[in-house]
This record gives C-alpha cells, sequence and structure tokens, in this order.
C-alpha cells in the first residue's frame, strides 16, 4: 500500500516534529561547527566533534533502548529534546558573551551525542506503535527520508542564520525547531507500548550483553546489524569531510555551486529515494533485498572515489543516497518485525549500537588509510571491502534459505508417505 503509515493517526504530525528536531540537529552542527574553527583552528577538536556524536550510540544505546522498553517512550524523547535545546541555549550564551572555551565545547557536544543516543530507541519503538507492524516499513522508510530532509534543509538553515542574524541569535532561533514536537508529544496519546502484552524486564547495565548474546537466535536480525556495522565502519559518515579535496579534484574548487552540489547530493537522493519507494507501493523487506542494495551503495561510492568528471561524480552520490536509505530503512524494518516484543527498545538499541557506533571507526579507517594512498584511493578501498562483506553475508544468507527449502522438501514427502 503506498504510503501506508500516512493512514496511521498521528503518524503525519510526528513525522513532521521528527523531520524538524533533525533540521535543528544540523542547523545547530553548522553554526557550533563554523565558530569552534574560527575560535580554535583545531582539528583536534573537529574530529572530536564528530567522534562525540556517534560514541554515546556505540556505548549506551542498548541501555538506552531498555529505557524504551519499561518507560513512556514520548517522556524520553521530550527529555532528548530538552538536551538538545539546552545546548543550543548554552551555545548561544557562550557565543554572545565570547566567553566559549574548548573545554565547554567538549562538553556541549558530548551532551549533544547523548541525546542523539537516547532519543533513537525511543523513536523507533514508538513508530511500531504508531503505525503496527502492517505498515512499519513504510513508517520507518517514511522517517528516515524525512530525517534525510532535515540533514538536506538543516545545514542551509544553519547557514542562513550564521550570515544573517549572527552565531548566537541564530542558536536561539534554532529553538524553533524543537519546540513544535515537544509541543506535540504532549498531546499525541500514544506511549510507544499499546500493542505490547508481556511486561519488559527491569532496566540493568548488562543487558547490553544479555542482547547481544541472544543475537544468534535472531539470524535476521544479526544479518542487518552485522550488515549496517560494515557501512558504518568502512564508509559511515567518512565522505563528507573529504568533499572539498574530491571537489578540488573535479575543478569545482573555486565554484560554490558545485561544491554545494556535491555536500547535498546523497541527501537528495535519500529524499527522492524515500518517496519514490513509498510511491511504488509495497516493499518487501528482506535481508537479501537490504543486502543488495548494500551492495549498490559500495558500487556508487566506490564509483564516486575514482570519478573525475563532475556529472558521474553528482550521479553516484546520488544513487548512494537511494540506495543507503533503501538499505537502512529495509534493515531497521527487519529489526522491528523480528524483535521479540517485551525487548524491542533492546534490539533497535543494538542496531543503532552498530549502524551508528561505529561510525567512529570510519573516519579512523579512511584517514589512516589515506595518509598512505591518498583519499580517493582509500574511499574505494574501504567501498570494496564493504561490498565483499555485503556479498560475504549474501552468500549466506542464500545458503541458509537453500537448506530450510531442502529440510522442507525432505520433510513433506516422509509426511506424505
Amino acid at each position: 500500500m503506498r504510503f501506508a503509515a500516512f493512514r496511521a493517526p498521528w503518524y503525519k504530525g510526528y513525522l513532521a516534529g521528527g523531520s524538524l528536531v533533525m533540521a535543528g540537529d544540523n542547523a545547530e552542527h553548522a553554526i557550533t561547527y563554523w565558530v569552534m574553527w574560527q575560535t580554535f583552528h583545531s582539528p583536534l577538536l573537529a574530529g572530536f566533534a564528530v567522534i562525540s556524536h556517534w560514541l554515546p550510540h556505540l556505548f549506551f544505546s542498548v541501555f538506552f533502548g531498555s529505557l524504551a522498553d519499561r518507560f513512556d517512550c514520548r517522556r524520553i524523547i521530550q527529555v532528548a529534546i530538552g538536551i538538545f535545546a539546552g545546548v543550543s541555549v548554552t551555545w548561544g550564551v557562550l557565543f554572545a558573551t565570547g566567553a566559549l572555551q574548548a573545554w565547554h565545547a567538549v562538553l556541549l557536544l558530548v551532551a549533544h551525542g547523548f541525546a542523539s543516543a537516547l532519543w533513537h530507541p525511543a523513536d523507533g519503538v514508538l513508530v511500531y506503535d504508531i503505525v503496527g507492524p502492517e505498515a512499519v516499513g513504510s513508517g520507518v522508510r517514511l522517517m528516515a527520508t524525512g530525517l534525510s530532509l532535515g540533514q538536506l534543509l538543516g545545514p542551509a538553515a544553519g547557514a542562513a542564520l550564521l550570515f544573517t542574524v549572527g552565531p548566537a541569535i541564530g542558536m536561539f532561533v534554532n529553538l524553533l525547531f524543537y519546540v513544535p514536537f515537544a509541543v506535540y508529544l504532549l498531546v499525541m496519546p500514544i506511549d510507544g507500548h499499546r500493542r505490547r502484552r508481556e511486561l519488559a524486564p527491569r532496566v540493568r547495565l548488562r543487558d547490553v550483553v544479555g542482547v547481544l548474546r541472544d543475537l544468534p537466535r535472531y539470524p535476521t536480525i544479526l544479518v542487518v546489524i552485522l550488515l549496517q556495522g560494515a557501512v558504518a565502519f568502512f564508509i559511515g559518515t567518512a565522505v563528507m569531510p573529504l568533499l572539498p579535496e574530491f571537489g578540488a579534484l573535479l575543478g569545482q574548487d573555486t565554484s560554490g555551486l558545485g561544491y554545494g552540489m556535491l555536500i547535498v547530493a546523497m541527501s537528495t537522493g535519500a529524499v527522492v529515494g524515500g518517496v519514490t519507494l513509498e510511491a511504488v507501493g509495497r516493499i518487501p523487506a528482506s535481508a537479501r533485498l537490504a543486502i543488495a542494495s548494500t551492495l549498490v551503495f559500495a558500487i556508487s561510492i566506490g564509483v564516486f572515489a575514482f570519478s573525475r568528471t563532475f556529472v558521474v561524480s553528482l550521479v553516484a552520490l546520488f544513487v548512494a543516497g537511494v540506495s543507503t536509505l533503501a538499505s537502512s530503512s529495509i534493515s531497521q524494518t527487519l529489526v522491528q518485525l523480528d524483535a521479540p516484543p517485551d525487548r524491542r527498545g533492546r534490539f533497535i538499541g543494538a542496531y543503532g549500537m552498530t549502524s551508528m557506533g561505529l561510525r567512529i571507526g570510519s573516519g579512523v579507517l579512511i584517514g589512516g588509510i589515506g595518509l598512505l594512498v591518498g583519499a580517493p584511493l582509500a574511499v574505494g578501498i574501504d567501498a570494496g571491502l564493504l561490498a565483499l562483506v555485503a556479498a560475504a553475508l549474501l552468500m549466506v544468507v542464500l545458503t541458509r534459505r537453500r537448506d530450510r527449502r531442502r529440510m522442507v522438501e525432505v520433510v513433506i514427502p516422509e509426511e506424505q508417505t
């Protein structure tokens, strides 16, 4: 069914609110990263800004997922929004007073990363509860599309605020991105637990080990967690900081328009891909399709790495955006559907632990290889490694599927005799 999630009450407002929060998140990045560089000129702090955003996902996603299993997901998300807003206000005060120091930036970046990690498991549990299992694929896909739209428009809004009203006022204005969703969650009657019959286990720190130990019992979830972990580790968000170098190689170093097109190409592809997939209708969620989409993503990143033609590079990034949205949304849907109802948040947290937390490794890996062979070849090598991992997982899935068919063929004749 086309745009099936839109038929669920409260989903449209939830989607709009979540997209606004993501736009505010990225607008804040656009302003704070610029001010930090102008103030400190520190590559180390710039690198820490990226690591601090993803490190809390790596260490705390499963624990935050257990909170989503146990407590009202609306309130958890409101706490996360409150942290986002508090961080924005603090940035604004420090900018306005000229009191910003490096340790301030470190604390605020860490707090922002914790808010992001707290939000995502509760968001996944709440989306499932709003739309139900029949439309969860549509709900996840549209949410991923809305977040990509926020990633596309947020930096533009941040840049506009930065160069019109200045960084301090810009951070205060940025609060407007967060308020509508916080208010909407006050009136929305769905808490994330309507469809669950079992009482969630108590919140325990050792849940991380317990969920990871149980993953082999859920082979489909295990496959997509490994798949998205590989995407995060080998590619992650490491391509974006390298776009200036690729822009120079493509002859776009003096063209603001060309460089800007490279920046937004992947997010544009994700938005267009998400809307197109929804317009096509029901997309079956399967590990094979998630892996195939990842293979397309790896190939398109490889093409981009070695391309020296601007149009080809632009198309490759656009295709990468389409394929990564398909891969991640299908993977999230499979986790939502196959996770035990009383521990759905924990399994979503385990998914976030790899798909987001391992992004800290991509910058280190590509940066380390890039020092030896250059950035383009480093990105190409990582894309090739991702393709190999995806191909190996596809072989495992196909072999397992063939073995199940053989078992059925053997059992049925025996029963007939």
